[in-house]
């Protein structure tokens, strides 16, 4: 009789530590990281705007995309209001190259 006892106890305390090990999730659950340090830091200004070149070459609709590495704002152009670029008279997806639009002197900010 005391060895089934024992087995019940030990089996008891398995059954407690295994069920603590399977709620811990739910009641303490991890903290979500959704940034890593392997993404790119770019801040993409929301919706479109007119991307003016600094040259004068170039006047398009485009997306405006900060580089918070270095400063560096970036404009991509999509040829129209729209928030990606759309090639309707082909069937292969567009692909907007970049140009440099101006620079944020970010090493100004702590003297």
């Amino acid at each position: 009789m005391k060895t089934t006892t024992t087995t019940n106890l030990l089996l008891l305390m398995i059954t407690l530590a295994l069920l603590a090990i399977a709620l811990r999730p739910y009641i303490a659950p991890a903290p979500v990281q959704a940034e890593s340090a392997t993404s790119y830091p770019f801040y993409i200004e929301p919706g479109t705007q007119m991307l003016r070149a600094p040259d004068g070459s170039k006047q398009v609709y485009g997306r405006v995309v900060v580089d918070l590495r270095n400063g560096n704002v970036w404009g991509f152009p999509t040829f129209a209001a729209d928030e990606y670029p759309i090639n309707s008279a082909g069937t292969t997806p567009p692909t907007s190259h970049p140009f440099l639009l101006a620079k944020f002197a970010f090493g100004d900010v702590h003297p």
